[in-house]
Formats: structure tokens, sequence, C-alpha cells
């Protein structure tokens, strides 16, 4: 009789690999058409893009503009009135913020006029108030619009914030 020469037949374990990887691909397709059905269907679209099909880096790269600013490198300073008619001292140093370049060259050019109507509003603050952080706050606000005001007078684009960088009152 003759013996059959013929290779044995590859092992199973091939067999097996494929099957398994191919299911675990079907699993991680199947987790992540889930995640995005659900995503679409809660309202939320689809991850990356808005509704027009742009994607949302685009729209913020679009949309973002970094702030500018620029230091008011002299203190503001001046003396408020306490209770008693007692005076006081007040020494703020700021920082002007912006969202272009030209609304910091027209506070520039008008700093000296700026300057001037901050220290006469620091000057009628109250000291009581001065000493919480909403009174502060409001100062802030309240220095904002007028700074605001006089660049509107002279026909310039608005800043967006004034910070304080240092403030002390005794």
């Amino acid at each position: 009789m003759a013996e059959d020469n013929t290779p044995a037949a590859p092992p199973a374990r091939k067999g097996k690999l494929k099957l398994i990887l191919l299911l675990l691909l079907v699993i991680i397709l199947a987790v992540g058409l889930s995640v995005v059905g659900t995503m679409w269907f809660m309202g939320g679209g689809l991850p990356g893009f808005s509704d027009d099909g742009t994607s949302a880096e685009e729209e913020v790269a679009s949309v973002f503009e970094p702030s500018v600013y620029l230091d008011i490198e002299k203190a503001l300073v001046t003396t408020i009135q306490a209770q008693g008619g007692r005076q006081r001292y007040a020494q703020v140093h700021l920082s002007l913020e912006a969202n272009s370049e030209q609304a910091l060259a027209a506070a520039e050019l008008h700093r000296p006029l700026i300057r001037s109507q901050l220290v006469s509003l620091l000057g009628n603050s109250d000291f009581m108030e001065l000493q919480t952080p909403q009174g502060r706050a409001a100062l802030a606000e309240n220095m904002l619009q007028t700074v605001n005001q006089v660049l509107e007078e002279e026909g310039e684009a608005p800043l967006k914030r004034v910070l304080f960088r240092n403030f002390v009152v005794q």
C-alpha cells in the first residue's frame, strides 16, 4: 500500500484567529455606530461637524479672536473720602483689554484724557465699597464705561475690559 504524501491540514489555530479578529472588528464597529447614533438622536449631531457640514475646528477658528492688552505703566493714585471726612489713599495699576490692536492704539493715543477721567472716577469712589470684591468689580465696570465713552467721543473702537493688576486702598 502506498503512503499518502499530502501535507497535513493546517492547524485549526489560523481559522480561530481569523474568526476572533473578525468578531472583534464587528464589535468595535457596532460600539462606534451606537455612540454616533445616540449622539445623532439626542440632538448633538455628529461629533466634529455642525449642521452645515463644516467642521467644528473651522468654525471656531473663524470666530475666535485673541485678546490684546495694554498696560498703563504709571499707577492711578488719588485720595478718596472715607466716613467721617477722613482722607484715604487709593492706588490702582491697570491693564486694558481689547479685541484689536487698533483699539489699543487709540487708547494709547488718548491716554492722558483717559487717565484724567479714571483718576476722577477713582477719587469719587466710596472707600468702604472699594474694600469689597463687588465694589472693585463695579469700579472696573465703571472704568470700562468711562474709557469707552472717551473713545466713542473720539470716534474710536471700544475696549473689552479694564483689568486690575494691583489694587491698594488704605
